[in-house]
């Protein structure tokens, strides 16, 4: 059973949707814009073990996600003349040219080849996740695996206080209140979160044990992946299901998001920074956001070639459909992205699903229905 609305020519996208609610445990909502109105704003399914259904204004954990909402508070700090994509990290953060990282850019950091995704060789235990002051420290004094800038690796935790420093450093601003400051409350978005605040927790869906979802061949090969990039820590699971995780920034996956937010968010990337009538960035600026950086085979997530732009990345098995469209996929299924050759966004947030480390089918199909509709608008 799904609620909400969409346009006749989305009719199939409703249909695809439908047929996930209905396949999987848990719930989700799914929002497509086109040329900046929101032409599908569904949801369905429940929100937690007790049956309570899913809402239109109901918020899900939606992990790697928030790294692509993160980028976009550097990209309004860079279109302001504030950040240089080519400065060293070290003019906004003196403490991180220890160990050799002296000539590391934004730009490096932004594109996965800093070298700094292995959180097991900067904190001993999972626990020191919730500090955040310890998380920078330790990434300050911390020595890159590899040459920055020579090779690629996701830095799936790690880049969320890389890039969020960032932004503290030059704002004054905690990442957390910077992204209501300048993107949520000029959009109007009141479904945009990294952490949770109190008086929003009552729309939270609960998050399963998170490990325990990656099953099968594919989601084990992509563990053993994962491992083998050491981008993971002792008691880092503990920490995943620690309610103290709503009181803190982790923005590399602690990103709390409704669907029809999440979407805003990208349809202001597809429609050149601005949505509404209201600009949060240049053109110029999405453009050189949305380059790719590299096409390297990552060295954590083995198997694919990310081509990283400015803290997003391609669409997997999209290309032919959305050739310059970038965003960021999630663990579990979430997920949301820009096509700015369409003027289109999809997002989609969920709290159950047979998720790896970047999402699942899902959200892929539902992309797939999404880009027959607009075809047929031609």
């Amino acid at each position: 059973m799904i609620a909400g609305r969409y346009d006749d020519e989305f009719a199939h996208v409703a249909d695809v949707f439908r047929n996930q609610i209905a396949r999987t445990d848990g719930g989700a909502a799914v929002a497509v814009y086109h040329r900046g109105r929101l032409v599908v704003d569904l949801w369905g399914g429940v929100r937690s073990l007790d049956g309570v259904p899913w809402t239109r204004d109901t918020l899900a954990m939606c992990w790697s996600t928030t790294k692509g909402v993160v980028a976009t508070c550097a990209h309004v700090l860079a279109d302001r003349g504030d950040l240089d994509y080519d400065e060293r990290v070290a003019t906004y953060w003196p403490e991180f040219a220890q160990n050799g990282k002296g000539d590391i850019t934004v730009r490096q950091v932004l594109s996965h080849s800093a070298g700094l995704h292995r959180l097991n060789t900067i904190i001993d235990h999972g626990s020191k996740m919730l500090d955040w002051e310890h998380m920078t420290d330790a990434l300050a004094r911390a020595k890159p695996a590899y040459e920055p800038g020579t090779a690629v690796g996701y830095h799936a935790l790690t880049f969320g206080w890389l890039v969020g420093e960032l932004v503290r450093r030059i704002s004054g601003v905690p990442i957390e209140k910077f992204v209501q400051k300048e993107i949520a409350e000029p959009l109007g978005l009141d479904g945009l979160h990294i952490g949770c605040p109190p008086e929003q927790r009552h729309r939270v869906a609960p998050r399963p044990p998170a490990f325990k979802r990656w099953s099968g061949p594919f989601g084990s090969f992509m563990v053993n992946q994962v491992s083998r990039g050491a981008i993971l820590s002792r008691g880092v699971e503990d920490v995943l299901v620690d309610p103290r995780l709503l009181d803190v920034a982790v923005p590399a996956m602690n990103g709390y998001f409704d669907a029809v937010s999440l979407g805003a968010m990208y349809a202001m990337l597809a429609g050149g920074g601005q949505l509404g009538g209201v600009r949060i960035l240049s053109e110029e600026t999405v453009r050189k956001a949305a380059e790719i950086q590299n096409d390297q085979r990552d060295r954590v997530i083995m198997m694919m070639t990310m081509q990283w732009r400015l803290g997003y990345h391609r669409l997997p098995l999209l290309h032919k459909q959305f050739p310059r469209g970038f965003g960021h996929f999630g663990f579990g299924g979430s997920g949301g992205f820009a096509d700015p050759g369409h003027d289109l966004a999809l997002a989609m947030v969920c709290n159950r699903g047979r998720g790896t480390p970047i999402g699942d089918l899902r959200i892929l199909r539902l992309s797939q229905a999404t880009a027959r509709a607009v075809q047929s608008l031609k």
